[in-house]
C-alpha cells in the first residue's frame, strides 16, 4: 500500500480497480485539521484526467501493470501484430489501443506493452526513432540549415516538420514524444 502523503508525480496507484498515474501533486496543510493531497491523475486506461484529494494518511493500492518486451512484426488493414521476447506468442493490438506510438512502429522494433489485468494499456516506444523521409517538398535555392521548416511525411506515414534542407530518402533521428525532428542520422 501507498500512503497518499507519499504520492509524486509518475507513481501508479489503482483508484476504485482503475490504473492511474499521478501527473501532479500538491501538499496543504490547512489552518485548521489534517493535512491533504490534491492530486491529478491521468487513467491509464482512458487518458482522461481527473482530480481528486486525499488525506495524507490514507492508503492507496499500487497498480498492478505488466510490462513485456514484444516485438513488431507487421501490420495487416488496421491491425498490428507482435511478438512476445519471452513466450514468442504472436497477438495483435488494433490502431485505438497503440495511439500515438503506431507513428513510429517499423517492422522488427522492439517495443515495451504495458497492461493491467490482461488488457493493454500503452505501447512504449523508444525514446529516438531513426526513419526515412517518404515525402516532403523540395527546397528552395537559397534554403539554409537555420531558416524555416517544412512539413515531411516519414516512411510510416507521420507527418512532422523539418528544415527546408532535408529531402526525400533522408533518414531522420525523431523524438517519439513530441514528434520533433532532431538531426539527420
Amino acid at each position: 500500500m501507498i500512503l497518499a502523503g507519499d504520492l509524486r508525480p509518475g507513481s501508479k496507484v489503482e483508484v476504485d480497480g482503475v490504473p492511474f498515474v499521478v501527473t501532479d501533486f500538491q501538499w496543504v496543510k490547512p489552518g485548521k485539521g489534517g493535512a491533504f493531497m490534491r492530486t491529478k491523475l491521468k487513467n491509464l486506461r482512458t487518458g482522461a484526467v481527473i482530480e481528486r484529494t486525499f488525506r495524507t494518511e490514507e492508503k492507496l493500492p499500487p497498480a498492478e501493470l505488466e510490462e513485456r518486451r514484444t516485438q513488431f512484426l507487421y501490420q495487416s488493414e488496421d491491425e498490428f501484430h507482435f511478438m512476445d521476447m519471452e513466450t514468442f506468442e504472436q497477438f495483435f493490438l488494433s490502431e485505438d489501443q497503440l495511439g500515438d506510438a503506431r507513428k513510429y512502429l517499423t517492422e522488427e522494433m522492439v517495443v515495451t506493452i504495458v497492461s493491467h489485468g490482461g488488457t493493454p494499456l500503452t505501447v512504449v516506444v523508444p525514446t529516438f526513432v531513426e526513419l526515412a523521409v517518404a515525402e516532403t517538398e523540395p527546397g528552395v535555392r537559397g534554403d539554409t540549415a537555420s531558416g524555416g521548416s517544412k512539413h515531411a511525411t516519414l516512411e510510416t506515414g507521420a507527418v512532422i516538420q523539418v528544415p527546408l534542407f532535408i529531402t526525400v530518402g533522408d533518414r531522420l533521428r525523431v523524438d517519439t514524444r513530441t514528434g520533433a525532428y532532431i538531426e539527420r542520422a
